[in-house]
């Protein structure tokens, strides 16, 4: 972590930028949209300063040393996971293991976002294995 530290002015001017989905004093939580922007224009050849101020950051501001080191998480995660390494894990749950009993609603309403994300996998894996028999035919 960055040992710079944000003032309340420079997080009210972070917080209205599109790319910022949170700031405290001592981080920034970019959006996931930025993450990829910010994938593919490294892969095009930019480097984090570029992609940073193109992206309208301040770099005296935030540092270059927290731009490349976010860059850097950002394309592991990446190489690791794809695009869904890149998506902040934080928005799903808080990580903790939950202490009390879940009601039936509860572990009903868990199921069932459990089986549309099966289902949309399952769908997916469809699509590309018609996809995969359609090149196969064409050759």
């Amino acid at each position: 972590m960055s040992k710079k530290l944000f003032t309340e002015q420079e997080q009210k001017l972070l917080k209205k930028h599109p790319y910022v989905k949170a700031v405290s004093e001592k981080g920034i939580t970019y959006t996931d949209e930025f993450k990829t922007i910010s994938i593919k224009e490294y892969e095009e050849g930019k480097n984090s300063r570029e992609i940073f101020e193109a992206a309208g950051f301040d770099i005296d501001m935030l540092g270059i040393q927290r731009a490349k080191s976010a860059l850097k998480r950002w394309r592991a995660a990446y190489r690791r996971n794809g695009v869904f390494g890149l998506e902040d894990s934080r928005k799903c749950s808080s990580g903790r293991p939950l202490e009390r009993e879940l009601s039936l609603e509860e572990k009903y309403a868990r199921l069932e976002a459990q089986n549309a994300i099966l289902s949309a996998e399952n769908e997916l894996l469809k699509k590309i294995e018609l996809a995969e028999r359609m090149l196969k035919k064409k050759k």
